[in-house]
């Protein structure tokens, strides 16, 4: 054979790495599989089914929860929506105005988590990157504070508050949310902001930023997850806090927000239970609407920071 033909001889195919079979599952890993998979659905039944049933009932007309009150389902000829329109209506046209509690429960949520996050987005920043003294200590100061009863604070913000002629305000309100929200905010923020690398802001000085462009710059997008999982706590703390709404909104039912509603339909024998489900629902679903449309940085919110604090 000539070197010519040698030279254009074809070269042989690359050989094929061999297939690599998947390792068969010890006995553990397939029984530690299957509890994981039995919890799944426990804790889905125990979190769904009690929804599903209030659901259930608000739709039902009462004489019939009345004959089965335990059936989970519905017929399509039994659905009504009397319940909602009665919840909805305003007091004055004879319903029970969860539509205006509703209105004040998240006009007083909101400025509630636009006052906390702005607080705790310097105070977290500040904890995670200024040297000063107590530092090591904050978090656990954060956490004792967050973890002092509200009926510890019930009665001196009530005599403060009616000597300040705050009650029955809404202001009011969003002021003691504000408190009690913002120590667990920052415990929760610093963790994030601690693994944003420091050589970004460093080279974000050096060009010339200032300390609160670093955090408007650089901080705040990077930590976006934990802000808006940070977010839906506060918002949900203030969205179901029943003890400071009764004790400062009692007195004003057009400040009602929706739990101090909903409280007074399960206390009336001459609410029908319907109704009650009816509110329930109504008080339930913005919540879970909000953990639906955030879930995916909600989950990466509440698990930053785990590795490093």
């Amino acid at each position: 054979m000539s070197v010519d033909t040698v030279a254009t001889a074809p070269s042989a195919a690359p050989a094929r790495p061999p297939s690599r079979r998947r390792r068969p599952r010890s006995r553990e890993e397939r029984v530690w599989g299957a509890l994981r998979v039995a919890a799944i659905v426990v804790l889905a039944l125990v979190t769904i089914v009690p929804f599903v049933y209030m659901l259930v009932l608000s739709v039902r007309p009462i004489a019939e929860v009345l004959l089965e009150p335990g059936r989970l389902w519905v017929a399509p000829s039994e659905v009504t929506t009397d319940t909602y329109r009665e919840v909805l209506t305003p007091v004055d046209d004879g319903g029970q105005g969860f539509l205006r509690y509703m209105g004040n429960s998240a006009l007083v949520a909101t400025v509630t988590v636009v006052v906390t996050l702005v607080a705790s987005i310097l105070g977290a920043y500040a904890v995670s990157r200024l040297s000063f003294r107590g530092r090591g200590a904050s978090g656990f100061l954060f956490l004792i504070v967050y973890l002092f009863p509200p009926i510890l604070l019930a009665i001196p913000l009530f005599v403060l508050f009616s000597q300040l002629s705050l009650r029955g305000n809404l202001l009011a309100l969003a002021i003691v949310y504000v408190a009690q929200t913002v120590p667990v905010a920052i415990y929760m923020l610093r963790n994030y902001f601690a693994t944003i690398p420091v050589s970004l802001e460093e080279a974000a000085l050096i060009d010339g930023c200032t300390r609160l462009g670093v955090i408007r710059r650089i901080s705040l997008p990077l930590s976006m997850p934990s802000l808006i999982a940070t977010g839906l706590y506060v918002f949900m703390i203030a969205w179901n806090e029943f003890l400071f709404a009764l004790l400062f909104l009692v007195e004003r039912r057009d400040n009602w927000t929706v739990s101090l509603g909903l409280s007074r339909l399960s206390g009336s024998i001459e609410v029908p239970t319907t109704v009650l489900m009816a509110g329930s629902v109504v008080l339930t679903l913005p919540i879970i609407a909000l953990f639906f449309l955030a879930e995916r940085m909600l989950v990466e919110g509440l698990t930053s920071g785990a590795e490093k604090g």
